[in-house]
Parts: structure tokens; C-alpha cells; sequence
């Protein structure tokens, strides 16, 4: 399992992918599925980080396969 470290570079990597690359999805970032948590104060762990990362890169890839082309 890669360490919080690893995820949080790789989360920042897809990140600035998304926002420099494909704005148009920078309004799914806020709408991640870990941060929606009835607790106060959720925790953030390895496994939350991956999931998040998996989201992130669904969201790329999907989007990324059925966008219209732009030729």
C-alpha cells in the first residue's frame, strides 16, 4: 500500500492534470465522494486517499475516452 506521501503527490499530480489540462472537470474535485461524511471531522487515511485517487483518475480517464473531438 502506498504511504499518505505517495497518494497525496500522486492526488496533487491528477489534480494539476485536471485543472491545467481539462478545467471543464475542475467542478467534479469539489464533489468527491470521501468528503461527503456525516462526521465532523472525517478521517483522512491511507485508504480515503486511495479511493479519492481512484475517483480522480476514473474521472480522467471516462472523461478523457468520451469527450468530442476536437478536430
Amino acid at each position: 500500500m502506498k504511504t499518505i506521501n505517495e497518494l497525496n503527490e500522486n492526488i496533487l499530480k491528477i489534480t494539476m492534470t485536471i485543472q491545467n489540462t481539462f478545467p471543464e472537470l475542475s467542478k467534479y474535485l469539489t464533489e468527491m465522494p470521501a468528503t461527503i461524511n456525516d462526521e465532523r471531522s472525517p478521517k483522512i487515511d491511507n485508504k480515503t486517499l486511495q479511493e479519492y485517487l481512484n475517483f480522480l483518475n476514473i474521472l480522467l480517464s471516462t472523461y478523457t475516452k468520451n469527450r468530442p473531438s476536437t478536430k
